[in-house]
């Protein structure tokens, strides 16, 4: 009888981090993905628009690689899927509105849509490859989220995506919490399960909670002009909105362009039912006195390029923030942007508006699992391994202590690394060495072509600034023949620093002349001296390191 082969498991993202979540599948020739998300830049990263995975690895192994898998259709897990679909073609499985999602990203990105959407519903069981998966209805902040019972020739794995349970959801499917304990009751051989909101006891409240406060705020402001910012994929969030405007009688206008895209789809797939005649052009506001208009729009984080933060910056082009506005920030900053939100709350009550944001009023609630949640996903699983997933290291080994304090064997309790592989048995687990992986950099258009000693010249910059020092050098009587001339970019104030500009020309002409006069005639050479006899010089009058660029001209 052939030997079972072991399933290996390789995550490239999501693991002591927040964003880029993709695991990869293996049993022998057959490969599945599990979501391709991005993550957004901190600010070690200046001028990086957004992270995504290295997928080398999937691009390498294509012939392989039988499909990818959605759990839900965040940009934190479906973000990345552009860039991997430049180099590889296979089919993408996931729920309607998360594929919706992938339509437009793929549209934006001038993808072929050549590529396989295959649509699947909550209890769907379907074949890929060598494997089955089984789409098990879940609850989170957007729309057709889906946990997964990946049923492989060794055993049976459940991955939850991101979840919370939700008792009264607002499209009224609860958490097919039956079938995750039935699943626990034939043998669960391993369960990866996201650990977001481990820190927080208790569980997670109901989406429902939000709609009773935007009533009590919409009773409370009926003579002003009412703003929402939220995220553009929370459609059970902006579905409250809308219902709470058409019962106070107000029109609705829609700004920034993936608010639009993601209403758009939700409305077309039924996700959103919109009572006629609600929602009109954002250009028709005008039309309107402010107490009979509610616009819902993007920049609950403080984008720079967002339509809430162009508000309040009033550079908008079709809306214009005044005294007597109510405006909701209905979102908590993700870690790392709360210096933003709070500049954009700060200009928001400059202009005169009432700002209502989470830590005043109940206006938002998380789309994660809290401790007593994630217990009873652990409890009724029952795995014999388990693996932390989605969360900064911190979570993960928080997540880890939890899952052994509901009895799980700590020698099965595996806290994963990127790019590590693990070959999991009917009762083994062990590492197997690890894979390409890490953060790929996209800048623009480039990919991947901004990497840490670009990084580090652009935090330079940032932070001492640059002096340039041009020179013309004679070829055959190796004399200096123009300059030096020094330009400064945010180091000094050039004509408020005269003689400092001096004292660096004259570092600069002493440093060329001593090469020259020791006959020096390699320029990298004398552009190195340059550089340091201007950088001691500048440190010690100035105790600060400019980037220095010496650039030398030659003439004949």
């Amino acid at each position: 009888m052939a030997k079972k082969q072991k399933l290996k498991i390789i995550p490239l993202g999501g693991l002591d981090e927040i964003g880029k979540n993709i695991t990869v599948f293996e049993y022998g020739k057959d490969i599945i993905v599990v979501d391709c998300g991005l993550m957004f830049p901190d600010e070690e990263m200046p001028g990086i628009d957004i992270v995504i995975p290295d997928m080398s690895y999937l691009v390498k192994n294509s012939d392989r690689v039988r499909g990818v898998i959605l759990t839900h259709g965040h940009e934190d897990h479906i973000g990345a899927l552009p860039y991997l679909f430049r180099d590889i073609d296979v089919p993408v499985y996931g729920t309607s509105f998360s594929l919706g999602l992938v339509e437009n990203k793929f549209k934006e990105h001038g993808l072929s849509s050549k590529t396989k959407m295959v649509a699947k519903k909550p209890g769907d069981i379907f074949p890929v490859g060598c494997f089955n998966i089984e789409f098990i209805r879940s609850n989170h902040s957007i729309p057709g989220a889906v946990a997964l019972a990946i049923h492989t020739p060794i055993g049976t794995i459940l991955h939850t995506g991101d979840f919370k349970i939700d008792s009264t959801p607002i499209d009224g499917e609860m958490m097919d919490l039956a079938r995750i304990g039935e699943l626990g009751k034939q043998g669960v051989l391993a369960l990866f399960s996201e650990s977001t909101n481990v820190e927080r006891p208790g569980f997670t409240m109901s989406e429902r909670t939000v709609g009773v406060t935007f009533d009590e705020i919409f009773r409370n402001n009926q003579t002003n002009r009412i703003i929402v910012a939220t995220f553009a994929s929370n459609v059970h969030r902006i579905q409250q909105i809308i219902n709470a405007a058409y019962n106070y009688k107000r029109k609705v206008a829609i700004s920034g362009r993936s608010m639009m895209n993601a209403i758009n789809v939700a409305i077309e797939l039924g996700y959103m039912k919109v009572p006629k005649n609600t929602i009109i052009e954002i250009e028709e506001i005008e039309r309107y006195p402010a107490e009979k208009l509610v616009i819902i729009t993007t920049g609950s984080q403080g984008e720079a390029m967002s339509a809430l933060t162009r508000m309040a910056f009033a550079d908008h082009k079709k809306v214009s923030i005044t005294h007597g506005d109510t405006v909701i920030i209905s979102a908590t900053p993700i870690p790392g942007n709360e210096k933003t939100v709070s500049r954009v709350i700060n200009q928001l009550f400059k202009l005169g508006a009432e700002v209502i944001y989470e830590s005043l009023a109940d206006i938002h609630v998380s789309g994660h699992a809290c401790r007593e949640e994630l217990k009873l996903i652990l409890s009724l699983a029952k795995p014999k391994f388990f693996f932390p997933v989605h969360g900064e290291f911190r979570h993960l080994m928080q997540h880890a202590k939890l899952a052994q304090s509901m009895g799980i064997d700590e020698d099965n309790i595996y806290i994963l690394t990127i790019g590590e592989v693990m070959e999991l048995g009917r009762d083994s687990c062990k590492k197997a060495g690890t894979v390409p992986s890490g953060k790929v950099l996209v800048d623009g258009l480039g990919v991947g072509d901004v990497g840490n000693i670009v990084l580090r010249d652009r935090k330079h910059l940032a932070e001492d600034g640059l002096i340039v020092v041009v020179v013309n050098i004679d070829c055959q009587s190796k004399e200096i023949t123009a300059g030096p001339d020094v330009i400064s970019r945010g180091f000094v104030y050039m004509r408020e620093s005269e003689d400092l500009i001096e004292a660096i020309k004259d570092c600069a002409r002493n440093a060329i002349e001593d090469c020259l006069n020791k006959n020096v005639g390699d320029w990298n050479t004398i552009k190195s001296r340059v550089k340091n006899k201007i950088s001691d010089f500048l440190y010690e009058k100035t105790k600060r390191k400019p980037m220095i660029l010496p650039v030398i001209m030659e003439t004949e």
